[in-house]
């Protein structure tokens, strides 16, 4: 096994976010004889929380994110303008800091390498403090950028952690509180109750555009905290994002069939098409990854993994087209108000980006929520690739 200050190595992982982070962990316990290397400049994980639905996760695969969980529950809410619901399925958290404390533990010393790659390569990585580290592989799992998707439109966000003197009285998630003031589309608030006193509150938009007014947000999560009589002492952290909600793109766009160097997360397009979340998809990818290292050629694998997990998304695109060009901006909480008046098993599948054919016919039937002829016109103009 080469030296971990050597520099080479078997695989050299680009980007320590969830996909880069969950795949460290993977490839450590499954092939720990491999010299992995993973490169961020900052910390990994960064000052995220992400949430999954359990049946999100296949069982073979809990193994890679049951250590992770810091929050778990048995139901959640949802709550618009003509319907509120609590949903009996279980949903979990994790935290950057618990996938960053793993990678830690998981890695030898010397094999997480703070810096940037100023240059990316199937075989190589320039480093911008100088240097070159070759790799027999090198995965790619760094973040897809703006200007990456030209059709899409955007779901941004403002999260911060409050803590709340005598207690905030939520005593489960809110996965979307829509009785709030509709602005720059479709808005909500998401609620995590982390423990009596702190709760996690995000604002969140769908949007046409993908700039993100930090200040203003935070002013309206302010005012959302007095709505509810919170007596906030304290924000112990606060994170941002900004995650494409695809309409309409070709995946050799993405992805060019002759960049031979191996992506995973959202640089591979391996994201939900209409929820933005990838740790669904971050967590498949890292489960198989092991075993794609021992057949070879891992670049060629995981873009026909990724090319064919976009076919499956085109349902979605389908949707996010009918959001964004059949729904006048005010209006589109309609679409989700009426999703969650659906089965519980349908809308457990459609976050796992699983609906099946009955689930996708009883989504578009009865009255639509939108313009019919605009969604007529907005369909016409999508390209299936």
């Amino acid at each position: 096994m080469p030296a971990a200050n050597s520099d080479s190595c078997d695989i050299a992982i680009v980007g320590g976010g969830l996909a880069g982070g969950l795949a460290a962990l993977a490839l450590a316990a499954k092939r720990p004889a491999l010299d992995v290397r993973l490169i961020e400049p900052g910390a990994i994980g960064g000052n995220h929380i992400w949430s999954f639905f359990d049946s999100d996760i296949a069982k073979r695969d809990r193994w890679l994110v049951a250590p992770l969980v810091q929050y778990h529950w048995d139901s959640y809410d949802v709550a618009f303008p003509e319907r509120e619901r609590r949903v009996s399925m279980g949903y979990k958290s994790i935290t950057g800091e618990a996938l960053a404390d793993a990678v830690t533990a998981a890695l030898p010393p010397g094999r997480i390498i703070a810096d940037r790659a100023k240059h990316v390569a199937a075989d190589h990585v320039l480093l911008a403090r100088g240097g070159r580290l070759s790799a027999k592989q090198v995965i790619d799992a760094r973040g897809i950028g703006k200007t990456a998707l030209r059709d899409c439109g955007w779901q941004k966000f403002v999260g911060q952690a409050l803590r709340v003197e005598g207690g905030h009285g939520i005593e489960r998630p809110v996965v979307m509180d829509a009785t709030v003031e509709q602005l720059d589309g479709y808005r909500f608030v998401y609620l995590l109750p982390l423990d009596a006193e702190t709760v996690f509150v995000e604002d969140t938009y769908y949007s046409d555009a993908p700039d993100l007014d930090v200040a203003a947000v935070r002013g309206r999560i302010a005012t959302y905290a007095a709505r509810r009589q919170w007596n906030v002492t304290a924000v112990t952290r606060e994170e941002t994002g900004v995650l494409p909600v695809v309409v309409a793109e070709d995946f050799g766009r993405l992805w060019p069939a002759i960049d031979r160097t191996a992506r995973i997360g959202v640089r591979a397009g391996a994201f939900h098409a209409l929820t933005g979340y990838s740790l669904p998809d971050a967590v498949r990818t890292a489960a198989a990854l092991p075993a794609l290292v021992d057949r070879g050629d891992i670049g060629a694998r995981l873009r026909e993994r990724a090319a064919a997990s976009w076919r499956r998304q085109r349902f979605y695109r389908m949707l996010g087209a009918m959001l964004f060009r059949a729904a006048d901006p005010g209006e589109r909480y309609r679409i989700f108000q009426r999703f969650y008046g659906l089965a519980p098993g349908l809308i457990a599948r459609f976050y796992a980006g699983r609906s099946n054919a009955a689930d996708k016919l009883r989504i578009l039937s009865g009255r639509p929520p939108v313009s019919v002829s605009r969604a007529i016109s907005a369909l016409s103009k999508l390209d299936w690739k």
